[in-house]
């Protein structure tokens, strides 16, 4: 009983083959293509109104230099947050819930940032492993102190969004399964757990949307430290 409930997380297969990928490609379809009108239909205008307020926000801690890196937030945002959404319809599977994935996201971008300072501002970005004023005793221990946390955040981007959802997806589940196994014995306790059911699912779409959001402010803000 306890394995089904796992089963839901395991990468699906059609014919041997797995597909993560299609899923994976599916919210660029959902996306606005540029055409040759001035004036597109009503959702179009709100997929761009909604893009350019994700941008705007992104934005606004970072400097001018940090702008270049405008299109790649605004897409990852948009991307993990389709992807969040979309998995919590009903018979889908969410690829933001594998570790590895979210690994691939995380890791490549935290570097880039770290390199990017690195190449930019050597002085400065190796002066975040001490803090000025530091007592000379404490200088090595505080170094590897702050280079574990420096090394640390790829792995808590990932864990993060990884554990958020995966949590909420277990406990639609276990609640759900309750709510048909009381509906014959007790149709009343049915009741209220289906209501439960459904606030947690209305604040899952909030925990999908917030930790889309989460995840690419960390990357804003690591960027920001190293431009």
């Amino acid at each position: 009983m306890n394995l089904s409930f796992f089963d839901q997380f395991s990468t699906p297969y059609l014919l041997g083959i797995p597909l993560i990928l299609p899923s994976l490609l599916l919210p660029a379809l959902l996306l606005p293509s540029p055409g040759h009108r001035w004036i597109n239909n009503r959702l179009s205008t709100i997929q761009l109104w909604f893009a350019h307020l994700i941008t705007k926000q992104l934005m606004n801690p970072l400097n001018k230099a940090g702008h270049k890196w405008a299109l790649l937030l605004t897409s990852l945002i948009l991307f993990l947050l389709s992807i969040n959404l979309l998995g919590l319809l009903p018979y889908t599977f969410t690829p933001t819930t594998q570790l590895s994935m979210n690994m691939a996201l995380a890791f490549p971008l935290w570097l880039a940032t770290l390199l990017t300072g690195l190449r930019n501002q050597p002085s400065t970005s190796l002066g975040h492993l001490l803090p000025e004023g530091t007592p000379t005793p404490l200088i090595p221990a505080l170094i590897m102190i702050e280079t574990t946390s420096l090394f640390i955040r790829p792995l808590a981007l990932g864990v993060r969004l990884t554990a958020n959802l995966t949590a909420g997806h277990l406990l639609i589940q276990l609640i759900s399964t309750a709510t048909i196994t009381l509906l014959p014995m007790m149709p009343s306790i049915s009741i209220l757990t289906a209501l439960i059911l459904l606030l947690l699912t209305i604040l899952e779409v909030a925990v999908a949307m917030i930790q889309a959001y989460v995840f690419v402010l960390l990357l804003s803000l690591y960027l920001q430290e190293n431009i």
